[in-house]
Formats: C-alpha cells, structure tokens, sequence
C-alpha cells in the first residue's frame, strides 16, 4: 500500500503526460486559460504544454500526500518534504520559464538526496540507516550491513547520472516512460537482488530445545 501512496505523483504526472500530449491543441489552450499567470508571457504553446500540466499536477499531488499524512497525524517522512522542496522548486521554474529542463532534474536530485543521507548517517554519525530500519527483522553482521548501505548508496548514485543520461540523451517522451517505467523497474529488480544476497547470509534457525531432545531420543 505505501509503494503505491509512493509512486501515485509519478503515475498521475505520466497519465497527464501522456493525456495532454496526445491533445496538444486542447492542452495549450487550457493551460494558458486557466494557469497563463504562472507562466512567463502568459501564453503557453500546444508542445509546452504537456510537461507545464504534468508538473502542476505533480506538485499538487506530492502536497496532498503531506497533508493528508499531516491531518492523519501520521510522520512525514524527511525524503518527503524534500521531495516536496524539490518538485515545487524545480517544478515552479518549469511552469515559469516554459522550461522541461528543470523538473528533468528533480528525480536525480532525490536519488542523490538517499545517497547521500545513507552516507552521511554511516561516516559521519556512525549510523547505518538500514540497520535502524530492518535491524530487527534482519539478525545480519556488521559487515554485511556496511555492504548493503554502500550497495544502496551506489545505487542511488548511478540512477541520478541514468536519469539525467536518459533526459538528455531522449526525447521527453521517452524520459516520461523512464521516469515510471524503467526506473520503477530497476528499483525493483535491485531490491530482488538485494533479497537474495541477504537470503544467502541469513543464519539458518536453531531447533527448540523440546524438538532438539525428541530428535536426539528418536536417534537409535
């Protein structure tokens, strides 16, 4: 339930994408109706209009999530809010500067975000946020926690240069398909790797020692 709270702002930034691009006349004409006072000139042409209404959308969405959790009285996790920072700050200088450049950035700057928290919490603090995180369910060695939070870090480290690659390299299109499909998708898959890297080393279980007992007695 929380991966699809998580990805609803991508899934609603790619349909609306996708609906207005396929519409551009009728997007350029809505947007510069009804949003022409956020953008720089007042007018918004059919091609700009796509993105300018995925990051509207997107913006208002990623702000409904915090305060939905606010007025829930839940946690606002920190990724979040700077998540929030991000997509209103990027994303408003898209809307006003009829610029795509800008909210293209938003998803490396949040994969170098974790980078870095992940970093910073183990070498300057000595704190191994996963361990924190799945310490309890997980009984893993030092070592293998140091591994897995350096794993993560580089993981997060490469997807900001793919994204960033893939936003250059391609059409916007294409990156719109990338943002929801081909990086939801290798997060996926590096956490099914991760599962079974951690599955290898997991201690096997200890028999009780009623099932030891009648396992030794049973024993000619």
């Amino acid at each position: 339930m929380k991966l699809l709270f998580d990805l609803l702002p991508i899934v609603l930034f790619f349909a609306t994408f996708r609906y207005a691009d396929g519409h551009q006349d009728w997007a350029g004409a809505f947007a510069t109706q009804y949003f022409g006072g956020l953008v720089s000139g007042g007018v918004v042409a059919p091609k700009e209009a796509p993105v300018l209404l995925a990051t509207l959308v997107v913006i208002v969405a990623t702000l409904t999530q915090v305060v939905y959790l606010k007025a829930r009285g839940r946690k606002v996790d920190l990724m979040l809010w700077f998540s929030l920072a991000l997509v209103v700050g990027l994303g408003g200088l898209t809307i006003w500067f009829h610029n795509e450049t800008f909210i293209k950035w938003k998803p490396s700057g949040l994969y170098w975000a974790f980078g870095l928290a992940l970093w910073a919490s183990q070498a300057l603090f000595g704190k191994n946020l996963l361990r924190s995180t799945l310490g309890q369910e997980l009984p893993l060695p030092d070592a293998l926690w140091r591994r897995l939070n350096f794993a993560w870090i580089a993981f997060f480290a490469l997807m900001g240069l793919l994204n960033l690659w893939v936003a250059y390299s391609f059409t916007t299109e294409t990156w719109v398909d990338f943002k929801l499909f081909g990086a939801t998708g290798l997060m996926l898959l590096f956490m099914l790797a991760q599962g079974v890297y951690i599955s290898r080393h997991l201690p096997e279980s200890v028999p009780e020692d009623g099932a030891a007992a009648d396992s030794h007695q049973s024993t000619p």
